[in-house]
């Protein structure tokens, strides 16, 4: 059996002397795991279209369940996130979540779309600030994965907008400051209306609109982090990628 189709490529091992083990996410089936033998010679055609975050056409063959990579020719390197490490640290951070979130054998066209222009935020729109991109990023993710956070009023008392907003992370609604009893355990993020309406663009807008909207100063400050911290306490867990983005933010990288 073999199988025509573009593919990113979310994630590379090294495996043998020459070859690799590639992640892929693909238009028909979601995500699945291909080999890539011989990619890694001088002068490989493979090599390009099987880097990382590389966006590529592949001729994928199945031999008693196991994808091998064929063919396969670049459509898209995104360039511009290569060339830049931080951009290229948050880049590899939405791959890892793609492929926590991306379903072996499934297709998932509007996650991978999400990806896609996501990274392609991160190569031509450099007026945007990283943390809006990764911001949008990170709840479209939720969105599109079965946490689509209530942002439409107070979930306790049903005030639009409500006052002195807070998120609860647990169970991503919004509430006013003085609800917060009614609420139960767990952590509530103080918002603003700013970043409440960039929330309401993220969750609701046109997503080939995803990135239109502006916020800096405190509204983009207290999204980046509400985002951030939504993603991981719904899916319990942290990523490599991005600590690594943020030792190249600090320094400390």
């Amino acid at each position: 059996m073999h199988m025509t189709t573009k593919a990113l490529v979310l994630r590379q091992v090294d495996y043998k002397e020459s070859d690799k083990i590639l992640t892929l996410f693909t238009q028909e089936q979601g995500k699945l795991t291909a080999s890539a033998r011989g990619c890694r010679k001088k002068g490989s055609a493979l090599a390009a279209p099987c880097q990382l975050l590389a966006w590529s056409e592949m001729v994928l063959y199945d031999y008693q369940g196991r994808w091998t990579v064929k063919e396969a020719s670049t459509e898209r390197l995104f360039q511009g996130v290569r060339d830049d490490l931080e951009r290229l640290a948050l880049g590899c951070y939405f791959a890892e979540v793609a492929e926590l979130l991306a379903v072996e054998g499934v297709a998932s066209s509007e996650l991978l779309s999400l990806i896609l222009n996501s990274l392609h935020a991160l190569d031509k729109m450099k007026e945007k600030p990283l943390a809006l991109v990764k911001a949008a990023f990170e709840l479209k993710a939720m969105c599109l994965s079965g946490y689509e956070p209530l942002l439409d009023g107070c979930a306790v008392c049903g005030r639009t907008p409500p006052e002195e907003p807070r998120f609860h992370l647990r169970e991503g609604v919004v509430h006013c400051a003085a609800c917060r009893g009614e609420m139960g355990e767990g952590i509530s993020m103080p918002l603003n209306l700013h970043a409440l309406r960039a929330m309401e663009h993220i969750a609701c807008g046109d997503p080939k609109r995803l990135f239109s909207f502006s916020i800096g100063g405190e509204g983009l400050t207290k999204l980046a982090d509400l985002t951030e911290a939504y993603l991981h306490t719904q899916l319990e867990r942290g990523f490599q990628t991005l600590d690594f983005y943020k030792g190249i933010q600090t320094g400390g990288i």
